[in-house]
């Protein structure tokens, strides 16, 4: 009863309306039954939909009478939103412009890499690198700390490693099945074969004549494990210069790690790929191996450089790249040539 009486209200309304006004609200109503035809129409509503009644607000007062989908104070904050925007776009950018991602990357890897280094440093090395930016800038983009600046562990270990070296035997089984001792040397700061050499009986005395000759500059710490062939060395070592001697505990090849990733390499690129005819040709083969190692094999600790460091062959040296080999064609060499 009631839908009929407002039916009826609305067609006694219309006599009294203009032809505008009814071309508007038939407009209106049949905007309302499109929408209503859709699948989802209250999440369908279009920016269109929305420009439409915005528009159609200011042009006709009658559009709260024939609003049904939305409420009309949702097309008044679609012409607030509406007005933000074209101002928006309207108005120029104000205050600092906004800097580069690349630069706000920067800004935080320099202060993570230095962390005892403040807004002032890193603004000064900026302005080393060619980039101006205001210091406060530098301070508004760095990484915001809860505890007091710390080196890392990585960094604690790296400059105190030039100060040690590792020794230690490993195996070389030959043709005729005896089995010969290699020894090695390593310095821990580079990762350089300081001497590597090969016998067939490992007594403690040929071993302090093999670190007399390796270790002209004796470094402060030699890590070692418990072998036989080591007994009574740290009095050697600390007439030689070494301050202390480092001891691994029984069966823990861990605590001497450096020596044995060293001695995998050994196996991995010449031992595991050549039969060995006897200790005077092991000898021959670990010397040419420790220059192929020192000077030309990269290292993933030294960002893939080589002990001694290798120079970079670039394009200016020549358009083609030639290959070198290295113990009768295990290993090769690449550089480029004219």
């Amino acid at each position: 009863m009631f839908a009929l009486l407002r039916a009826f209200a609305a067609a006694v309304r219309t006599l009294f309306c203009s032809r505008a006004d009814l071309v508007l609200e038939n407009l209106a109503l049949c905007q309302q039954l499109a929408i209503l035809a859709r699948r989802r129409p209250r999440r369908r509503l279009c920016a269109l939909d929305r420009a439409f009644w915005v528009g159609l607000a200011k042009l006709w007062p009658g559009w709260r009478d024939t609003l049904a989908i939305v409420r009309p104070a949702t097309v008044i904050r679609w012409h607030r939103l509406g007005f933000r925007l074209f101002w928006r776009w309207r108005s120029p950018p104000t205050g600092r412009p906004s800097i580069k991602a690349d630069l706000r990357t920067l800004i935080r890897r320099i202060a993570t890499e230095n962390p005892g280094w403040g807004a002032p440093r890193i603004h000064g090395e900026l302005l080393k690198l060619g980039i101006a930016v205001a210091q406060s800038t530098v301070a508004k983009y760095m990484p915001r700390r809860n505890k007091p600046p710390s080196q890392t562990w990585r960094t604690f270990l790296r400059n105190h490693m030039s100060c040690a070296a590792g020794i230690d035997f490993f195996t070389i089984p030959t043709v005729t099945f005896r089995v010969l001792y290699g020894f090695v040397v390593l310095g821990h700061g580079r990762r350089r074969i300081l001497h590597l050499d090969v016998t067939e009986h490992p007594t403690a005395e040929w071993t302090r004549i093999q670190l007399r000759a390796a270790l002209p500059e004796p470094p402060r710490f030699v890590h070692r494990d418990r072998g036989s062939a080591f007994e009574g060395l740290g009095d050697f070592l600390h007439r030689l210069g070494c301050e202390e001697e480092v001891v691994s505990a029984p069966r823990s090849p861990w605590q001497n790690p450096f020596a044995e990733r060293v001695i995998g390499s050994i196996r991995r690129d010449l031992l595991d790929l050549v039969i060995v005819l006897g200790e005077g040709h092991a000898r021959r083969l670990l010397r040419r191996y420790a220059e192929y190692y020192n000077s030309t094999r990269t290292h993933l600790a030294l960002a893939k450089d080589s002990p001694d460091g290798r120079a970079v062959s670039g394009p200016e040296h020549g358009p083609r790249i030639v290959s070198r080999p290295i113990l009768g064609g295990l290993h090769h060499r690449y550089q480029r040539a004219a």
